[in-house]
């Protein structure tokens, strides 16, 4: 897998005919695929068939399916987000609101984003803005800092991914209200919640919900260190 390719990019031939394509006609075409059928119907193959050219020839503009996708992650997520809010919170919850949202747009990124891979400025440049919004003078270490970072990402991958696979609350309560109306004195705690969930809503609030606990969390923390301090 080649990393340098995604930060330095590959030289144009100087000779012979004009390129016929371009990387970003290329990643394009992919982010198409990817969007309609999911990340497995991406192949160089599949891609090439769509340009109307051949699978070799696409080895001309990058090395391989891996650098592609990585291509593709950094298309799709697009730059880093200028954040605009004064508190590191404040800036906390517009990155990882922008983040699922991007997730949201591209559900195949979540899958793409995992596991050993070339990664790109664009991907890394997100890790960096949130970093600085959090800063160093939290009183965090730089490993906490990171975890903090890890933490947020993976709410907003896992609620993405839950909304990709239609696994939202409306379709969840759906089916455990049919399940509990007939086993509901086996569930206690379950159906009361449910009706007192019928009858004052608040229900579909997953992601704002969990990023203000974990946030409520490392707020404390920021405190207890800042008290020490």
């Amino acid at each position: 897998m080649s990393v340098e390719f995604l930060w330095d990019g590959r030289a144009q031939p100087t000779r012979g005919p004009k390129p016929a394509l371009t990387l970003e006609g290329i990643t394009d075409v992919a982010i198409a695929v990817a969007d309609a059928e999911g990340l497995a119907a991406v192949s160089m193959q599949r891609v090439a068939a769509e340009l109307g050219k051949t699978k070799m020839s696409l080895y001309r503009y990058l090395p391989g399916k891996a650098e592609l996708v990585a291509l593709m992650i950094e298309r799709a997520i697009g730059e880093p987000p200028e954040l605009t809010a004064g508190s590191w919170r404040a800036a906390l919850t517009q990155w990882s609101e922008q983040l699922f949202a991007a997730y949201l747009k591209h559900p195949w990124s979540v899958d793409a984003t995992v596991g050993r891979r070339p990664l790109g400025p664009r991907e890394l440049g997100w890790m960096e803005c949130a970093l600085a919004a959090l800063g160093a003078g939290s009183g965090l270490t730089g490993a906490e800092r990171l975890d903090a970072i890890a933490v947020l990402a993976g709410h907003a991958r896992m609620l993405a991914q839950q909304a990709a696979a239609r696994l939202d609350e409306d379709g969840m309560n759906a089916a455990m209200s049919e399940v509990v109306t007939r086993h509901g004195a086996r569930f206690p705690q379950l159906t009361a919640a449910m009706r007192e969930t019928a009858v004052e809503g608040g229900q579909n609030q997953a992601f704002t919900f969990g990023l203000d606990r974990i946030l409520d969390g490392l707020a404390a923390l920021i405190d207890r260190r800042s008290a020490r301090s």
